[in-house]
């Protein structure tokens, strides 16, 4: 797998999402805007820089979360990957500690979300989610 650097200069971790997800999205974009040092870079799941850094994940369990991928090409997922995230944001070190401490009650926080990521996205007013995160496969474990 090549390196996670993408197109912005100062970025350290590219975050991967789904792009059909409405409430996905919006969690992109408040990432996005609370990375005002822009240590992120964003990248669908369903496009090329997704299919190229996800090369070593099933493409069945790819939509299942969200993932972070860090340079040297390793990937991490789910409630793993929101603590590799905070870690790089402004204020996240405290948050990011806390998941790494906890991280079974982070993996179980992070799937109880994802599991009503549709409803959620109805909530915020986003487009619904397209993948079932209730079939088989699709949460990633």
């Amino acid at each position: 797998m090549g390196p996670a650097r993408g197109p912005d200069v100062g970025a350290v971790i590219t975050v991967l999402y789904d792009e059909d997800c409405g409430f996905c999205r919006w969690s992109a974009d408040r990432l996005r805007a609370w990375d005002a040092q822009h240590r992120l870079t964003f990248a669908a799941i369903q496009g090329p820089r997704g299919a190229e850094l996800l090369v070593a994940v099933p493409e069945a369990q790819r939509l299942g979360s969200m993932h972070a991928v860090v340079p040297d090409g390793r990937v991490w997922s789910g409630g793993q990957a929101i603590r590799v995230i905070l870690a790089e944001l402004p204020g996240g070190s405290v948050p990011a500690s806390i998941a790494a401490a906890f991280p079974g009650a982070t993996e179980a926080t992070y799937r109880l979300v994802a599991r009503h990521r549709e409803g959620l996205g109805r909530m915020l007013g986003q487009r619904a989610c397209s993948v079932d995160p209730t079939k088989s496969g699709s949460l990633t474990k």
